[in-house]
Protein backbone atom coordinates (compact mmCIF):
# COMPACT_ATOMS: atom_id res chain seq x y z
CA UNK A 1 0.00 0.00 0.00
CA UNK A 2 1.24 3.46 -0.73
CA UNK A 3 2.36 5.98 1.86
CA UNK A 4 -0.36 8.43 0.84
CA UNK A 5 -3.09 5.87 1.23
CA UNK A 6 -1.92 4.51 4.56
CA UNK A 7 -1.14 7.34 6.98
CA UNK A 8 0.24 6.15 10.29
CA UNK A 9 -0.15 8.02 13.58
CA UNK A 10 3.30 9.47 12.97
CA UNK A 11 2.51 10.50 9.42
CA UNK A 12 -0.70 12.21 10.48
CA UNK A 13 0.89 13.93 13.47
CA UNK A 14 0.50 17.41 12.01
CA UNK A 15 -3.26 17.16 12.49
CA UNK A 16 -2.86 17.21 16.26
CA UNK A 17 -1.82 20.30 18.25
CA UNK A 18 0.21 18.17 20.65
CA UNK A 19 2.45 16.47 18.11
CA UNK A 20 6.16 16.88 17.80
CA UNK A 21 6.14 19.18 14.76
CA UNK A 22 4.25 21.92 16.59
CA UNK A 23 6.25 24.98 17.74
CA UNK A 24 7.62 24.61 21.24
CA UNK A 25 6.92 20.90 21.52
CA UNK A 26 9.71 18.96 23.19
CA UNK A 27 10.12 15.47 21.75
CA UNK A 28 13.72 14.93 22.91
CA UNK A 29 13.44 12.35 25.68
CA UNK A 30 16.74 13.33 27.30
CA UNK A 31 15.70 16.99 27.37
CA UNK A 32 12.24 16.04 28.60
CA UNK A 33 13.66 14.08 31.50
CA UNK A 34 16.09 16.90 32.27
CA UNK A 35 13.16 19.28 32.62
CA UNK A 36 11.18 16.79 34.69
CA UNK A 37 14.20 16.38 36.97
CA UNK A 38 13.71 20.04 37.96
CA UNK A 39 10.07 19.44 38.96
CA UNK A 40 9.56 19.18 42.74
CA UNK A 41 8.83 15.63 43.83
CA UNK A 42 5.64 16.48 45.67
CA UNK A 43 1.90 15.95 45.06
CA UNK A 44 0.38 18.44 42.63
CA UNK A 45 3.69 19.75 41.35
CA UNK A 46 3.61 22.03 38.29
CA UNK A 47 4.96 20.62 35.03
CA UNK A 48 6.92 22.48 32.32
CA UNK A 49 4.22 21.93 29.68
CA UNK A 50 1.11 20.18 31.03
CA UNK A 51 -1.39 18.78 28.56
CA UNK A 52 -3.85 18.01 31.36
CA UNK A 53 -4.49 20.06 34.53
CA UNK A 54 -6.96 18.71 37.11
CA UNK A 55 -8.43 20.59 40.06
CA UNK A 56 -10.82 19.63 42.87
CA UNK A 57 -12.15 16.34 41.49
CA UNK A 58 -14.11 14.46 44.14
CA UNK A 59 -16.19 11.29 43.70
CA UNK A 60 -18.05 9.63 46.54
CA UNK A 61 -19.98 6.39 46.60
CA UNK A 62 -22.21 6.43 49.66
CA UNK A 63 -19.95 7.12 52.61
CA UNK A 64 -16.73 6.22 50.78
CA UNK A 65 -14.65 8.82 48.99
CA UNK A 66 -13.17 7.05 45.96
CA UNK A 67 -11.40 10.09 44.47
CA UNK A 68 -10.33 13.33 46.13
CA UNK A 69 -7.74 15.01 43.89
CA UNK A 70 -6.95 18.63 44.72
CA UNK A 71 -4.50 19.33 41.91
CA UNK A 72 -2.45 17.28 39.47
CA UNK A 73 -0.79 17.93 36.11
CA UNK A 74 0.25 15.55 33.33
CA UNK A 75 3.30 16.49 31.26
CA UNK A 76 2.81 16.72 27.50
CA UNK A 77 4.77 14.20 25.43
CA UNK A 78 5.73 12.02 28.41
CA UNK A 79 4.82 8.56 29.65
CA UNK A 80 3.22 9.08 33.06
CA UNK A 81 2.35 6.11 35.25
CA UNK A 82 -0.55 6.34 37.71
CA UNK A 83 0.10 3.75 40.38
CA UNK A 84 -1.32 2.81 43.75
CA UNK A 85 -2.71 -0.14 45.68
CA UNK A 86 -5.98 -1.80 44.74
CA UNK A 87 -8.92 0.40 45.63
CA UNK A 88 -6.86 3.60 45.40
CA UNK A 89 -9.30 5.17 42.92
CA UNK A 90 -7.20 5.05 39.76
CA UNK A 91 -9.84 3.63 37.40
CA UNK A 92 -12.53 5.86 38.89
CA UNK A 93 -10.24 8.83 38.23
CA UNK A 94 -9.90 7.71 34.60
CA UNK A 95 -13.69 7.39 34.33
CA UNK A 96 -14.18 10.93 35.61
CA UNK A 97 -11.64 12.51 33.28
CA UNK A 98 -13.00 10.75 30.21
CA UNK A 99 -16.68 11.47 30.81
CA UNK A 100 -17.77 7.97 31.82
CA UNK A 101 -18.63 9.23 35.31
CA UNK A 102 -19.39 12.58 36.93
CA UNK A 103 -17.71 14.01 40.06
CA UNK A 104 -19.68 15.02 43.13
CA UNK A 105 -17.82 18.32 42.96
CA UNK A 106 -19.26 19.15 39.53
CA UNK A 107 -20.57 22.72 39.10
CA UNK A 108 -24.23 23.39 39.78
CA UNK A 109 -26.47 25.16 37.31
CA UNK A 110 -26.24 28.30 39.44
CA UNK A 111 -22.60 28.74 40.30
CA UNK A 112 -19.05 27.51 39.92
CA UNK A 113 -17.02 28.00 43.08
CA UNK A 114 -13.32 27.80 43.83
CA UNK A 115 -13.76 24.21 45.02
CA UNK A 116 -15.59 23.11 41.87
CA UNK A 117 -14.19 20.24 39.82
CA UNK A 118 -12.31 21.41 36.75
CA UNK A 119 -9.92 19.81 34.33
CA UNK A 120 -8.31 21.47 31.34
CA UNK A 121 -7.11 19.35 28.43
CA UNK A 122 -5.13 20.99 25.64
CA UNK A 123 -6.48 24.35 26.75
CA UNK A 124 -10.13 23.23 26.76
CA UNK A 125 -12.36 22.92 29.82
CA UNK A 126 -13.55 19.30 29.88
CA UNK A 127 -15.41 19.36 33.20
CA UNK A 128 -18.88 19.01 31.70
CA UNK A 129 -18.06 17.10 28.51
CA UNK A 130 -19.45 13.66 27.67
CA UNK A 131 -17.35 10.63 26.79
CA UNK A 132 -17.89 10.87 23.02
CA UNK A 133 -16.84 14.53 22.87
CA UNK A 134 -13.84 13.88 25.13
CA UNK A 135 -12.65 11.33 22.60
CA UNK A 136 -13.18 13.75 19.71
CA UNK A 137 -11.08 16.33 21.56
CA UNK A 138 -8.14 13.91 21.51
CA UNK A 139 -8.23 12.20 24.93
CA UNK A 140 -8.84 8.49 24.29
CA UNK A 141 -8.77 5.65 26.79
CA UNK A 142 -8.65 1.88 26.90
CA UNK A 143 -10.17 -0.30 29.59
CA UNK A 144 -8.86 -2.86 32.04
CA UNK A 145 -11.46 -5.28 30.68
CA UNK A 146 -11.24 -4.90 26.92
CA UNK A 147 -14.23 -3.49 25.06
CA UNK A 148 -13.71 -5.16 21.69
CA UNK A 149 -16.99 -5.95 19.93
CA UNK A 150 -16.77 -9.73 19.82
CA UNK A 151 -19.23 -10.31 16.96
CA UNK A 152 -17.50 -7.89 14.63
CA UNK A 153 -14.30 -8.70 12.82
CA UNK A 154 -10.97 -7.21 13.84
CA UNK A 155 -11.07 -4.87 10.83
CA UNK A 156 -14.64 -3.77 11.60
CA UNK A 157 -13.59 -2.95 15.16
CA UNK A 158 -10.80 -0.80 13.78
CA UNK A 159 -13.05 1.08 11.38
CA UNK A 160 -15.35 2.05 14.25
CA UNK A 161 -12.49 3.95 15.85
CA UNK A 162 -11.98 6.36 12.95
CA UNK A 163 -13.42 9.84 13.00
CA UNK A 164 -14.48 12.29 10.28
CA UNK A 165 -16.38 9.68 8.29
CA UNK A 166 -18.71 11.47 5.84
CA UNK A 167 -20.62 8.26 5.17
CA UNK A 168 -22.12 8.52 8.67
CA UNK A 169 -24.29 11.37 7.36
CA UNK A 170 -27.53 9.93 5.99
CA UNK A 171 -27.72 12.21 2.97
CA UNK A 172 -24.05 11.82 2.11
CA UNK A 173 -24.21 8.04 2.49
CA UNK A 174 -26.52 7.62 -0.48
CA UNK A 175 -23.95 9.23 -2.82
CA UNK A 176 -21.00 6.86 -2.86
CA UNK A 177 -18.46 9.19 -4.57
CA UNK A 178 -18.80 11.56 -1.59
CA UNK A 179 -17.46 9.05 0.93
CA UNK A 180 -15.60 6.39 -1.07
CA UNK A 181 -12.21 8.13 -0.97
CA UNK A 182 -12.35 8.73 2.78
CA UNK A 183 -13.42 5.14 3.40
CA UNK A 184 -10.42 3.89 1.41
CA UNK A 185 -8.11 6.10 3.49
CA UNK A 186 -9.59 4.77 6.73
CA UNK A 187 -9.28 1.15 5.62
CA UNK A 188 -5.66 1.70 4.60
CA UNK A 189 -4.88 3.32 7.92
CA UNK A 190 -6.55 0.47 9.82
CA UNK A 191 -4.57 -2.11 7.82
CA UNK A 192 -1.35 -0.24 8.54
CA UNK A 193 -2.04 -0.17 12.30
CA UNK A 194 -2.99 -3.85 12.34
CA UNK A 195 0.29 -4.63 10.59
CA UNK A 196 2.15 -2.58 13.17
CA UNK A 197 0.45 -4.40 16.05
CA UNK A 198 0.96 -7.84 14.44
CA UNK A 199 -2.78 -8.36 13.98
CA UNK A 200 -3.13 -8.02 10.21
CA UNK A 201 -3.43 -11.78 9.69
CA UNK A 202 -6.41 -11.69 12.06
CA UNK A 203 -8.23 -8.85 10.31
CA UNK A 204 -11.09 -11.05 9.06
CA UNK A 205 -11.42 -13.03 12.32
CA UNK A 206 -14.08 -12.20 14.86
CA UNK A 207 -12.67 -10.13 17.72
CA UNK A 208 -14.15 -12.64 20.15
CA UNK A 209 -11.74 -15.29 18.89
CA UNK A 210 -8.65 -13.30 19.92
CA UNK A 211 -6.62 -14.06 23.03
CA UNK A 212 -6.66 -11.63 25.94
CA UNK A 213 -3.34 -10.14 24.90
CA UNK A 214 -4.44 -9.75 21.29
CA UNK A 215 -7.58 -7.95 22.45
CA UNK A 216 -5.39 -5.51 24.39
CA UNK A 217 -3.41 -4.88 21.22
CA UNK A 218 -6.61 -4.44 19.21
CA UNK A 219 -8.01 -1.94 21.70
CA UNK A 220 -4.80 0.08 21.63
CA UNK A 221 -4.68 0.01 17.83
CA UNK A 222 -8.35 1.04 17.60
CA UNK A 223 -7.68 3.96 19.95
CA UNK A 224 -4.99 5.21 17.59
CA UNK A 225 -7.45 5.37 14.69
CA UNK A 226 -8.58 8.78 15.99
CA UNK A 227 -5.01 10.17 16.25
CA UNK A 228 -5.34 11.06 19.95
CA UNK A 229 -3.23 13.73 21.62
CA UNK A 230 -3.24 11.64 24.81
CA UNK A 231 -4.00 7.96 25.28
CA UNK A 232 -4.98 6.62 28.70
CA UNK A 233 -4.29 2.94 29.27
CA UNK A 234 -5.97 1.17 32.18
CA UNK A 235 -3.73 -1.75 33.21
CA UNK A 236 -2.53 -2.60 29.69
CA UNK A 237 -0.60 -5.63 30.98
CA UNK A 238 -3.43 -7.20 32.99
CA UNK A 239 -4.06 -10.74 31.75
CA UNK A 240 -1.50 -10.46 28.96
CA UNK A 241 0.63 -13.47 28.04
CA UNK A 242 4.29 -12.77 28.92
CA UNK A 243 5.16 -13.35 25.27
CA UNK A 244 3.18 -10.23 24.33
CA UNK A 245 4.37 -8.06 27.21
CA UNK A 246 7.51 -6.86 25.46
CA UNK A 247 5.51 -6.06 22.35
CA UNK A 248 3.08 -3.91 24.34
CA UNK A 249 5.97 -2.13 26.06
CA UNK A 250 7.49 -1.32 22.71
CA UNK A 251 4.21 0.03 21.36
CA UNK A 252 3.71 2.29 24.38
CA UNK A 253 7.23 3.69 24.06
CA UNK A 254 6.77 4.27 20.34
CA UNK A 255 3.59 6.24 21.03
CA UNK A 256 5.58 8.62 23.23
CA UNK A 257 8.38 8.87 20.68
CA UNK A 258 5.85 9.78 17.98
CA UNK A 259 4.44 12.64 20.04
CA UNK A 260 1.50 11.07 21.88
CA UNK A 261 1.17 11.69 25.61
CA UNK A 262 0.63 8.44 27.55
CA UNK A 263 -1.04 8.15 30.97
CA UNK A 264 -1.37 4.58 32.19
CA UNK A 265 -2.45 2.64 35.26
CA UNK A 266 -0.28 -0.33 36.10
CA UNK A 267 0.64 -2.61 39.00
CA UNK A 268 3.72 -4.14 37.37
CA UNK A 269 6.56 -2.11 38.91
CA UNK A 270 9.09 -3.58 36.48
CA UNK A 271 7.11 -2.01 33.65
CA UNK A 272 6.65 1.28 35.52
CA UNK A 273 10.38 1.67 36.14
CA UNK A 274 11.26 0.58 32.63
CA UNK A 275 9.21 3.00 30.53
CA UNK A 276 7.87 5.81 32.74
CA UNK A 277 9.17 9.37 32.57
CA UNK A 278 7.11 10.35 35.61
CA UNK A 279 5.06 8.53 38.25
CA UNK A 280 1.98 9.74 40.12
CA UNK A 281 0.95 7.74 43.19
CA UNK A 282 -2.64 7.48 44.47
CA UNK A 283 -3.80 6.08 47.79
CA UNK A 284 -7.32 6.22 49.20
CA UNK A 285 -8.36 8.50 46.34
CA UNK A 286 -5.67 11.13 46.90
CA UNK A 287 -2.40 11.96 45.16
CA UNK A 288 0.22 11.15 47.81
CA UNK A 289 3.46 11.38 45.82
CA UNK A 290 4.99 12.22 42.45
CA UNK A 291 8.43 11.84 40.95
CA UNK A 292 10.68 9.93 38.57
CA UNK A 293 10.22 6.17 38.60
CA UNK A 294 13.69 5.49 40.01
CA UNK A 295 13.16 7.62 43.15
CA UNK A 296 9.45 7.80 43.88
CA UNK A 297 9.38 4.23 45.22
CA UNK A 298 11.54 5.36 48.15
CA UNK A 299 9.06 8.08 49.15
CA UNK A 300 7.74 7.29 52.66
CA UNK A 301 4.18 8.09 51.54
CA UNK A 302 4.48 5.47 48.78
CA UNK A 303 5.92 2.87 51.12
CA UNK A 304 3.10 3.55 53.57
CA UNK A 305 0.44 3.39 50.84
CA UNK A 306 1.62 0.01 49.55
CA UNK A 307 3.02 -1.66 52.62
CA UNK A 308 1.30 -0.11 55.62
CA UNK A 309 3.09 -1.35 58.69
CA UNK A 310 5.74 -3.19 56.64
CA UNK A 311 7.99 -0.11 56.55
CA UNK A 312 11.23 -2.08 56.63
CA UNK A 313 10.55 -3.56 53.20
CA UNK A 314 12.29 -1.90 50.24
CA UNK A 315 9.64 -1.11 47.63
CA UNK A 316 12.29 -0.28 45.07
CA UNK A 317 13.95 -3.68 45.27
CA UNK A 318 13.26 -5.72 42.12
CA UNK A 319 13.21 -8.90 44.16
CA UNK A 320 10.18 -7.53 46.01
CA UNK A 321 8.07 -8.03 42.91
CA UNK A 322 8.53 -11.78 42.87
CA UNK A 323 9.01 -12.42 46.59
CA UNK A 324 6.30 -14.36 48.41
CA UNK A 325 6.05 -11.58 50.98
CA UNK A 326 5.01 -9.10 48.30
CA UNK A 327 2.34 -11.48 47.04
CA UNK A 328 1.02 -11.73 50.59
CA UNK A 329 0.98 -7.95 50.96
CA UNK A 330 -0.88 -7.56 47.64
CA UNK A 331 -3.42 -10.15 48.80
CA UNK A 332 -3.88 -8.25 52.06
CA UNK A 333 -4.46 -4.98 50.22
CA UNK A 334 -6.97 -6.62 47.85
CA UNK A 335 -8.77 -8.25 50.78
CA UNK A 336 -9.02 -4.93 52.62
CA UNK A 337 -10.34 -3.19 49.50
CA UNK A 338 -12.99 -5.88 49.01
CA UNK A 339 -13.96 -5.63 52.68
CA UNK A 340 -14.41 -1.88 52.38
CA UNK A 341 -16.57 -2.28 49.27
CA UNK A 342 -18.78 -4.85 51.00
CA UNK A 343 -19.15 -2.62 54.08
CA UNK A 344 -20.09 0.37 51.94
CA UNK A 345 -22.57 -1.73 49.97
CA UNK A 346 -24.24 -2.81 53.23
CA UNK A 347 -24.41 0.82 54.36
CA UNK A 348 -26.05 1.86 51.10
CA UNK A 349 -28.60 -0.96 51.41
CA UNK A 350 -29.35 0.14 54.97
CA UNK A 351 -29.99 3.75 53.93
CA UNK A 352 -31.99 2.89 50.81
Amino acid sequence: MSETNAPTPLASASASPSRRDQPGYDYDRVELRRKLALVPEEPGSSKPDPILVVDNVVRRFGGMTAVDVGHVEVQRGAITALIGPNGAGKTTFFNLLTGFDKPNSAPSMLKRGADTAKWIFNGRDMGAVGAAKVSRQGMVRTFQLTKALSRLTVMENMLLGARDQPGENFFVAIVKPLWRKREAEIEAKAADLLERFKLYEKKDDYAGSLSGGQRKLLEMARALMSDPSMIMLDEPMAGVNPALTQSLLGHIQSLRDEGTTVLFVEHDMHMVRHISDWVIVMAEGRIVAEGPADTVMDNPAVVDAYLGAHHDTDLGDDSLLTDESFDEIEAEVAHEADARKEADARKEEGTA
